[in-house]
Protein backbone atom coordinates (compact mmCIF):
# COMPACT_ATOMS: atom_id res chain seq x y z
CA UNK A 1 0.00 0.00 0.00
CA UNK A 2 2.81 2.38 0.90
CA UNK A 3 4.70 1.63 -2.31
CA UNK A 4 1.52 2.15 -4.35
CA UNK A 5 0.93 5.58 -2.81
CA UNK A 6 4.59 6.54 -3.22
CA UNK A 7 4.33 5.65 -6.90
CA UNK A 8 1.32 7.95 -7.21
CA UNK A 9 3.14 10.78 -5.45
CA UNK A 10 6.11 10.47 -7.83
CA UNK A 11 3.91 11.11 -10.86
CA UNK A 12 4.43 14.86 -10.83
CA UNK A 13 2.77 15.42 -14.20
CA UNK A 14 -0.48 13.83 -13.02
CA UNK A 15 -0.37 15.78 -9.76
CA UNK A 16 0.23 19.00 -11.68
CA UNK A 17 -2.72 18.22 -13.97
CA UNK A 18 -4.92 17.52 -10.97
CA UNK A 19 -3.95 20.69 -9.11
CA UNK A 20 -4.12 23.02 -12.12
CA UNK A 21 -6.24 21.48 -14.88
CA UNK A 22 -9.27 20.53 -12.77
CA UNK A 23 -9.73 24.07 -11.34
CA UNK A 24 -8.94 25.69 -14.69
CA UNK A 25 -11.44 23.62 -16.67
CA UNK A 26 -14.23 23.92 -14.12
CA UNK A 27 -13.66 27.68 -13.78
CA UNK A 28 -13.73 28.24 -17.54
CA UNK A 29 -16.86 26.11 -17.90
CA UNK A 30 -18.67 28.21 -15.30
CA UNK A 31 -17.50 31.65 -16.45
CA UNK A 32 -17.40 31.29 -20.25
CA UNK A 33 -20.49 29.18 -21.04
CA UNK A 34 -23.80 31.03 -21.22
CA UNK A 35 -26.26 30.72 -18.34
CA UNK A 36 -29.06 29.62 -20.68
CA UNK A 37 -31.26 27.11 -18.79
CA UNK A 38 -31.06 23.54 -20.07
CA UNK A 39 -33.28 20.57 -19.32
CA UNK A 40 -31.58 17.33 -18.29
CA UNK A 41 -33.44 14.05 -17.81
CA UNK A 42 -32.71 12.07 -14.63
CA UNK A 43 -34.07 8.72 -15.71
CA UNK A 44 -33.56 6.88 -12.41
CA UNK A 45 -36.09 9.16 -10.63
CA UNK A 46 -38.28 9.83 -13.66
CA UNK A 47 -37.82 13.59 -13.47
CA UNK A 48 -36.13 16.37 -15.39
CA UNK A 49 -34.01 19.09 -13.87
CA UNK A 50 -33.59 22.55 -15.37
CA UNK A 51 -30.18 24.04 -14.69
CA UNK A 52 -28.08 26.89 -16.03
CA UNK A 53 -25.95 25.74 -18.94
CA UNK A 54 -22.71 26.81 -17.30
CA UNK A 55 -23.44 24.79 -14.15
CA UNK A 56 -24.43 21.71 -16.15
CA UNK A 57 -21.32 21.94 -18.31
CA UNK A 58 -19.18 22.47 -15.21
CA UNK A 59 -20.45 19.21 -13.70
CA UNK A 60 -19.81 17.21 -16.86
CA UNK A 61 -16.48 18.95 -17.44
CA UNK A 62 -15.40 18.20 -13.87
CA UNK A 63 -16.17 14.52 -14.40
CA UNK A 64 -14.16 14.53 -17.61
CA UNK A 65 -11.21 16.27 -15.94
CA UNK A 66 -11.03 13.93 -12.98
CA UNK A 67 -11.55 10.86 -15.19
CA UNK A 68 -8.55 11.89 -17.29
CA UNK A 69 -6.40 12.56 -14.25
CA UNK A 70 -7.12 9.33 -12.38
CA UNK A 71 -6.99 7.15 -15.51
CA UNK A 72 -3.55 8.54 -16.28
CA UNK A 73 -2.38 8.21 -12.67
CA UNK A 74 -3.45 4.57 -12.36
CA UNK A 75 -2.08 3.71 -15.80
CA UNK A 76 1.36 5.13 -15.06
CA UNK A 77 1.54 3.69 -11.54
CA UNK A 78 0.47 0.21 -12.68
CA UNK A 79 2.76 0.18 -15.70
CA UNK A 80 5.84 1.41 -13.83
CA UNK A 81 5.44 -1.06 -10.99
CA UNK A 82 4.98 -4.09 -13.26
CA UNK A 83 8.54 -5.43 -12.92
CA UNK A 84 8.61 -4.86 -9.18
CA UNK A 85 5.28 -6.66 -8.78
CA UNK A 86 6.57 -9.62 -10.79
CA UNK A 87 9.64 -9.85 -8.58
CA UNK A 88 7.50 -9.82 -5.45
CA UNK A 89 5.27 -12.57 -6.83
CA UNK A 90 8.32 -14.56 -7.85
CA UNK A 91 9.61 -14.22 -4.30
CA UNK A 92 6.38 -15.73 -2.98
CA UNK A 93 4.43 -12.61 -2.06
CA UNK A 94 0.65 -13.22 -2.40
CA UNK A 95 -0.86 -11.67 -5.50
CA UNK A 96 -4.10 -11.10 -3.61
CA UNK A 97 -2.34 -8.72 -1.22
CA UNK A 98 -0.77 -6.80 -4.10
CA UNK A 99 -4.11 -6.51 -5.89
CA UNK A 100 -5.83 -5.40 -2.69
CA UNK A 101 -3.19 -2.73 -2.11
CA UNK A 102 -3.64 -1.34 -5.63
CA UNK A 103 -7.43 -1.29 -5.25
CA UNK A 104 -7.11 0.47 -1.88
CA UNK A 105 -4.77 3.03 -3.44
CA UNK A 106 -7.31 3.57 -6.23
CA UNK A 107 -10.08 4.17 -3.69
CA UNK A 108 -7.97 6.69 -1.74
CA UNK A 109 -6.84 8.58 -4.84
CA UNK A 110 -10.39 8.65 -6.24
CA UNK A 111 -11.75 9.95 -2.92
CA UNK A 112 -9.15 12.74 -2.76
CA UNK A 113 -9.73 13.85 -6.36
CA UNK A 114 -13.52 13.68 -5.99
CA UNK A 115 -13.45 15.73 -2.78
CA UNK A 116 -11.08 18.27 -4.34
CA UNK A 117 -13.24 18.67 -7.44
CA UNK A 118 -16.47 18.94 -5.45
CA UNK A 119 -14.97 21.53 -3.10
CA UNK A 120 -13.81 23.63 -6.03
CA UNK A 121 -17.24 23.60 -7.69
CA UNK A 122 -18.78 24.56 -4.34
CA UNK A 123 -16.97 27.91 -4.61
CA UNK A 124 -19.15 28.90 -7.60
CA UNK A 125 -22.61 27.58 -6.69
CA UNK A 126 -24.36 25.57 -3.99
CA UNK A 127 -25.53 22.10 -5.00
CA UNK A 128 -28.70 20.75 -3.42
CA UNK A 129 -26.88 17.63 -2.16
CA UNK A 130 -23.10 18.14 -1.84
CA UNK A 131 -22.43 14.64 -0.50
CA UNK A 132 -24.35 13.00 -3.35
CA UNK A 133 -22.44 15.19 -5.81
CA UNK A 134 -19.18 13.98 -4.28
CA UNK A 135 -20.45 10.40 -4.52
CA UNK A 136 -21.13 10.85 -8.23
CA UNK A 137 -17.63 12.23 -8.77
CA UNK A 138 -16.21 9.39 -6.69
CA UNK A 139 -17.88 6.61 -8.72
CA UNK A 140 -16.78 8.23 -11.97
CA UNK A 141 -13.21 8.46 -10.72
CA UNK A 142 -13.26 4.82 -9.60
CA UNK A 143 -14.50 3.65 -12.98
CA UNK A 144 -11.81 5.49 -14.92
CA UNK A 145 -9.13 4.50 -12.43
CA UNK A 146 -10.02 0.90 -13.21
CA UNK A 147 -9.88 1.69 -16.93
CA UNK A 148 -6.36 3.02 -16.39
CA UNK A 149 -5.36 -0.25 -14.72
CA UNK A 150 -6.82 -2.24 -17.63
CA UNK A 151 -4.99 -0.11 -20.20
CA UNK A 152 -1.72 -0.65 -18.31
CA UNK A 153 -2.13 -4.40 -18.79
CA UNK A 154 -2.23 -4.15 -22.60
CA UNK A 155 -0.11 -1.07 -23.31
CA UNK A 156 3.45 -0.10 -22.45
CA UNK A 157 3.63 3.47 -23.78
CA UNK A 158 2.49 6.24 -21.44
CA UNK A 159 1.62 8.35 -24.49
CA UNK A 160 -0.64 5.60 -25.83
CA UNK A 161 -2.29 5.19 -22.44
CA UNK A 162 -2.94 8.91 -22.11
CA UNK A 163 -4.29 9.09 -25.67
CA UNK A 164 -6.73 6.21 -25.13
CA UNK A 165 -7.86 7.64 -21.79
CA UNK A 166 -8.56 10.98 -23.48
CA UNK A 167 -10.47 9.33 -26.32
CA UNK A 168 -12.59 7.11 -24.05
CA UNK A 169 -13.52 9.89 -21.63
CA UNK A 170 -14.15 12.37 -24.48
CA UNK A 171 -16.56 10.04 -26.27
CA UNK A 172 -18.22 9.15 -22.96
CA UNK A 173 -18.78 12.66 -21.61
CA UNK A 174 -19.31 14.50 -24.90
CA UNK A 175 -22.22 12.23 -25.80
CA UNK A 176 -23.82 13.04 -22.42
CA UNK A 177 -23.42 16.80 -22.80
CA UNK A 178 -26.80 18.35 -23.71
CA UNK A 179 -25.02 21.40 -25.16
CA UNK A 180 -23.48 19.16 -27.83
CA UNK A 181 -25.84 16.19 -28.05
CA UNK A 182 -29.56 16.98 -27.98
CA UNK A 183 -30.25 13.26 -27.51
CA UNK A 184 -28.07 12.94 -24.41
CA UNK A 185 -30.44 10.37 -22.90
CA UNK A 186 -30.51 7.91 -25.78
CA UNK A 187 -30.34 4.17 -25.25
CA UNK A 188 -26.69 3.90 -26.27
CA UNK A 189 -25.58 6.59 -23.81
CA UNK A 190 -26.94 4.56 -20.89
CA UNK A 191 -24.25 1.92 -21.45
CA UNK A 192 -21.32 4.34 -21.12
CA UNK A 193 -19.01 4.08 -18.07
CA UNK A 194 -19.78 7.54 -16.67
CA UNK A 195 -23.55 7.48 -17.25
CA UNK A 196 -24.39 6.66 -13.64
CA UNK A 197 -21.89 9.23 -12.38
CA UNK A 198 -23.31 11.97 -14.63
CA UNK A 199 -26.90 11.18 -13.64
CA UNK A 200 -25.98 11.16 -9.95
CA UNK A 201 -23.98 14.40 -10.09
CA UNK A 202 -26.56 16.36 -12.07
CA UNK A 203 -29.38 15.14 -9.82
CA UNK A 204 -27.37 16.18 -6.76
CA UNK A 205 -26.92 19.64 -8.23
CA UNK A 206 -30.60 20.40 -8.84
CA UNK A 207 -32.82 17.94 -6.97
CA UNK A 208 -33.47 16.94 -3.39
CA UNK A 209 -34.06 13.31 -4.39
CA UNK A 210 -31.21 10.80 -4.23
CA UNK A 211 -31.06 8.82 -7.53
CA UNK A 212 -30.20 5.47 -5.96
CA UNK A 213 -30.37 3.58 -9.26
CA UNK A 214 -27.78 5.90 -10.77
CA UNK A 215 -25.61 5.65 -7.67
CA UNK A 216 -25.72 1.85 -7.85
CA UNK A 217 -25.07 1.90 -11.59
CA UNK A 218 -21.99 4.07 -11.10
CA UNK A 219 -20.80 1.83 -8.27
CA UNK A 220 -21.39 -1.22 -10.45
CA UNK A 221 -19.25 0.21 -13.23
CA UNK A 222 -16.55 1.07 -10.71
CA UNK A 223 -16.52 -2.43 -9.20
CA UNK A 224 -16.71 -4.14 -12.59
CA UNK A 225 -13.86 -2.19 -14.17
CA UNK A 226 -11.76 -2.49 -11.01
CA UNK A 227 -12.33 -6.27 -11.06
CA UNK A 228 -11.28 -6.37 -14.71
CA UNK A 229 -8.15 -4.39 -13.88
CA UNK A 230 -7.39 -6.74 -10.99
CA UNK A 231 -7.82 -9.74 -13.29
CA UNK A 232 -5.46 -8.17 -15.81
CA UNK A 233 -2.97 -7.56 -13.00
CA UNK A 234 -3.25 -11.21 -11.93
CA UNK A 235 -2.56 -12.40 -15.48
CA UNK A 236 0.42 -10.10 -15.86
CA UNK A 237 1.97 -11.26 -12.56
CA UNK A 238 1.18 -14.97 -12.89
CA UNK A 239 3.90 -17.32 -11.62
CA UNK A 240 6.66 -18.06 -14.10
CA UNK A 241 9.35 -20.68 -14.52
CA UNK A 242 11.18 -21.58 -11.28
CA UNK A 243 14.39 -20.01 -12.59
CA UNK A 244 12.51 -16.79 -13.20
CA UNK A 245 11.13 -16.97 -9.68
CA UNK A 246 14.66 -17.37 -8.28
CA UNK A 247 15.72 -14.36 -10.31
CA UNK A 248 12.78 -12.46 -8.84
CA UNK A 249 13.91 -13.34 -5.31
CA UNK A 250 17.40 -12.09 -6.09
CA UNK A 251 16.00 -8.93 -7.62
CA UNK A 252 13.89 -8.18 -4.57
CA UNK A 253 16.82 -8.81 -2.23
CA UNK A 254 19.05 -6.58 -4.32
CA UNK A 255 16.38 -3.83 -4.38
CA UNK A 256 16.07 -4.06 -0.60
CA UNK A 257 19.81 -3.44 -0.21
CA UNK A 258 19.70 -0.23 -2.26
CA UNK A 259 19.52 2.74 0.15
Amino acid sequence: MRFALIEQARNRLALLIMVLFVPLWTTLAFTVVARTPLRFRIRSVGRSVVMDGNILLQIIGALQALSLVIAFMMFVATARSAQFDQRLVGAGYPRSCLALAKCAALVLVAAVIAAYTTAWMHLFWRPEQPLVLAAGMFTGALAYGGIGMVLAAVLRSELAGMFLAIMISSVDLVLQNPLINTDADSLVVRFLPAYGAVQTSVAAGGLQVVPWNSVMLGAGWAVGVAALGTAAFAVRTRPRHPRTAQAGVAGVEQAALVP
